[in-house]
């Protein structure tokens, strides 16, 4: 069994691999084991995900694609999450989420009784679509409460942005002054390349 884990965060400030202790120890306690990770900072929102289309090509039929959480795999509109299910059911790809326990049969033999196997996966499908439905939802309520709050700090004069992380910018720009590559600096830094780039352009 292939186990491919996806980890995933929302902005180049946050540890996309916070998660993988959790996978991993998640996996160890099924006596199975991670054979490759696939991290990005990445909107759950966006369909153009590099590392998540990488997962999908390198995949094969049987794989198993382990996430912490539904959310880590989509907060896609409806539309998009249509096609992210089509191109996993159609590469076989066995979704396993730690917070779905109905999908943790994806880990283990499916030999046995077919129609329990057969009601499980039913059962687990429409959990999925659910908790995808939810994940959307409230990607959309939050969006829509941070406008809120933007739109009542300006009108009080309090606004000013999201303030910039100036150890991340110190750090990045040393690794880059010492001829480190690109990805590499975003490897060492934590951080994503578009950061590295954001911040080696905003240099000069």
């Amino acid at each position: 069994m292939f186990i491919r884990a996806y980890l995933r965060a929302s902005t180049d400030e946050q540890n996309a691999g916070r998660a993988r202790d959790s996978l991993e120890r998640f996996v160890q306690d099924q006596n199975k084991a991670i054979a490759c990770e696939y991290i990005e900072n990445a909107s759950g929102a966006a369909s153009d995900r590099p590392e998540l289309l990488r997962l999908l090509k390198d995949a094969r039929k049987g794989d198993v694609l382990l996430v912490e959480s539904i959310d880590r795999l989509s907060r896609l509109p409806v539309d998009d999450w249509n096609k992210l299910k089509a191109a996993i059911d159609a590469k076989g790809l066995r979704i396993v989420a730690l917070d779905l326990p109905t999908s943790h049969q994806g880990l283990r033999d499916t030999k046995g009784d077919e129609f329990t196997s057969r009601m499980l996966s039913a059962i687990n499908s429409m959990l999925v679509e659910m908790m995808a439905a939810i994940a959307r939802k409230d990607y959309e309520q939050r969006r829509e409460r941070q406008a809120q709050g933007i739109q009542k700090a300006k009108a009080a004069g309090k606004y000013q942005g999201r303030p910039v992380d100036e150890e991340l910018h110190k750090r990045v720009k040393e690794l880059l002054g010492a001829g480190m590559g690109i990805r590499a600096t975003a490897r060492h830094a934590n951080c994503s390349t578009t950061t590295v780039l954001r911040i080696r352009d905003a240099a000069g």
